[in-house]
């Protein structure tokens, strides 16, 4: 009888692929320091208020000592890079391949290509302490109700979710507490964390006042912002 080929099922390759790109994701990043992930809109053009406000929050978080994580493509996310890159800090992009859109930004002092939106999004959790969230589209609602859930079932330690922009964010936050946290369907929702913010200087100052008032979230970091 003949050797028999062994046949490698698509799922089994897809698994193995995500595993090796959330390695060397943990090993690249393990020494970043406390980082916070700003989400939000590729589509966001350069002209945008959006995109002003996204380099500004990073600008002043990578300031306070905190590293930035972003997707590392354009739009909010190149923004979010831009700010943290040009002040000096440790600027992340995790970029996910995709043939319709344009190549990562220049903006990063670590850039991470990933092939899979599963190994890129828990890379996002596993390495962040706090979440940014600007308008975006169905990627961004994603990260955001992700990053909740992980909160609310105590996956990961429990920070801010500061949402930015009420004129775009005010009916969704509404909808969540009229249909599901008055219905039960969720966990009441924490104000201290889960909030909505215009001010890019009171976004970054609400996180340093949380970290300061909770140093043990931090641990013993070298980087920590005081």
């Amino acid at each position: 009888m003949g050797h028999k080929e062994e046949v490698v099922s698509p799922a089994l390759q897809q698994t193995t692929q995500i595993m090796s790109e959330m390695l060397h994701a943990a090993e690249t990043l393990a020494k970043i320091g406390p980082a916070i992930s700003i989400f939000g809109s590729a589509r966001i053009k350069k002209d945008s208020p959006h995109y002003e406000t996204s380099e500004q929050i990073a600008r002043g978080l990578a300031k306070a000592g905190f590293t930035i994580i972003a997707g590392g493509g354009p739009g909010i996310m190149e923004a979010a890079n831009k700010g943290a890159f040009e002040a000096g800090g440790a600027s992340i992009g995790l970029h996910i391949k995709l043939a319709k859109e344009a190549k990562h930004n220049d903006f990063q002092t670590i850039a991470l290509p990933f092939q899979h939106f599963v190994s890129r999004k828990a890379t996002f959790f596993m390495h962040s302490l706090a979440y940014v969230v600007l308008p975006g589209g169905f990627g961004t609602l994603d990260e955001l109700f992700e990053a909740v859930t992980l909160i609310q079932t105590g996956k990961i330690p429990p920070g801010p979710v500061i949402l930015v922009g009420s004129t775009f964010w005010g009916g969704l936050l509404d909808w969540v507490r009229t249909q599901l946290e008055q219905t039960a369907l969720i966990n009441p929702l924490d104000r201290h964390t889960l909030r909505i913010e215009d001010d890019p200087a009171r976004v970054v100052q609400h996180l340093v006042d949380f970290y300061r008032d909770h140093p043990g979230i931090l641990g013993r970091q070298p980087n920590a912002p005081v």
